[in-house]
C-alpha cells in the first residue's frame, strides 16, 4: 500500500542526513541489505546525502553493515543508550543504568523467574541460570558472553533486558521500574518480532530512546531535523517518527508507524522496500 500524502521535491532536495532501521526495514529477513538500496545509498552520497542507523542492536552488531555501505559517520545503536562515530570506534554518547537498578532488576528475574541479561557495549552477558537467553533475543548480531554471576558486570550497564513467556510477569516488573518505584529509568515492553508468545522488557537509563538519540546525533552533526529523513517499521522507531524529520514506513511496519509516515513504500523489507523511496531521494537531488 502507499501513503497518499505527497512527497515535496523541495524538501527532498534539502535532504542531508537519512537515518534508517536496521531489522524489519533496511534488512531483509535473512538480515542482507538490498542489493538496490546498497547502490543508491553509495550513490546518494556524491550528492551530499549521508547515510546511517538508529538500531536496537549493539554497536558490534552493525559495524560490518556500516562497512559494507561505506558509512563515515556516527551511529546510534541500543536504541539510543550508546552512540559512536564510524570507523573511528569514538564514543559520542553513552548512558549507563544506575548499579542499584541494575541489582534491582536482577532480584526481579529471580523471584519472578524471568531470563534477564546485561548488554554492555561489547556484549551481552548471561549467567548459566539465564542460559537460554541467546536463543530467546531479538538482538541480532550480537556476541553472548556467559559469566559465572553478574557480580562484576554490575557497573557500565547500557541496557537490561529480560524475556519470558510470562507476560503478566514481564508487565508487573516494567510497572516496578516506572515512577513512583524507579527514578531516572525509561521501560520499553513488547512482544518478540520472530518468537511466538515471547515478550521483552528493555530497560535503560531515562533519556535513551531512538528519538533522543537522533537529537543528540543531530547536534554532533550540525543537521536540522528538516533536513532528515528517518525509515523505520517498529514501535521502537515511533520516538524518531514524533520529530519534525520525513517519515518514511516500509510497507510491512505497524498501524502507529504507517499513520506517522509521511511516506509509505508498496514493499516490504523483504522486497528491498526502502530502495523506492531512495530512488526518489536520488531523482530529487539530481533534479
Amino acid at each position: 500500500m502507499s501513503n497518499q500524502k505527497i512527497i515535496n521535491i523541495k524538501k527532498l532536495r534539502n535532504i542531508k542526513l537519512v537515518v534508517s532501521d536496521l531489522d524489519g526495514t533496511l534488512l531483509s529477513d535473512d538480515g542482507i541489505v538490498g542489493e538496490e538500496s546498497k547502490e543508491l545509498i553509495k550513490e546518494l552520497r556524491n550528492y551530499g546525502v549521508q547515510f546511517s542507523f538508529a538500531t536496537g542492536r549493539l554497536y558490534s552488531a552493525v559495524k560490518h553493515f556500516a562497512n559494507e555501505l561505506e558509512i563515515d559517520n556516527p551511529i546510534i545503536s541500543l536504541d539510543g543508550s550508546y552512540i559512536v562515530d564510524y570507523p573511528t570506534n569514538e564514543t559520542i554518547f553513552e548512558s549507563f543504568v544506575k548499579e542499584k537498578y541494575v541489582k534491582k532488576a536482577i532480584m526481579f528475574a529471580e523471584n519472578y523467574l524471568l531470563q534477564v541479561a546485561l548488554c554492555h557495549a561489547d556484549a551481552i552477558y548471561y549467567t548459566d541460570s539465564n542460559s537460554v537467553i541467546p536463543k530467546m533475543l531479538d538482538k541480532f548480531g550480537a556476541k553472548y558472553q556467559p559469566v559465572d554471576s553478574y557480580e562484576n558486570y554490575m557497573q557500565n550497564t547500557l541496557e537490561i533486558v529480560y524475556s519470558s513467556d510470562l507476560k503478566e510477569s514481564v508487565k508487573y516488573v516494567r510497572d516496578r521500574f516506572e515512577f513512583p518505584f524507579a527514578i531516572g529509568c525509561s521501560t520499553s515492553y513488547f512482544r518478540s518480532h520472530t518468537h511466538e508468545g515471547l515478550y521483552y522488557l528493555e530497560i535503560r537509563k531515562a533519556g535513551s530512546n531512538k528519538g533522543k538519540g537522533l537529537k543528540r546525533l543531530l547536534k554532533h552533526m550540525e543537521i536540522k531535523p528538516q533536513e532528515v529523513v528517518v525509515m523505520g517499521d517498529w514501535y521502537n522507531d515511533i520516538s524518531m517518527f514524533e520529530l519534525k524529520t520525513m517519515k518514511v514506513a516500509v510497507a510491512n511496519s505497524v498501524p502507529e508507524i504507517i499513520r506517522l509516515a509521511d511516506y509509505v513504500t508498496i514493499k516490504t523489507n523483504r522486497e528491498d522496500g526502502v530502495a523506492s523511496f531512495l530512488k526518489m531521494l536520488l531523482k530529487a537531488k539530481k533534479g
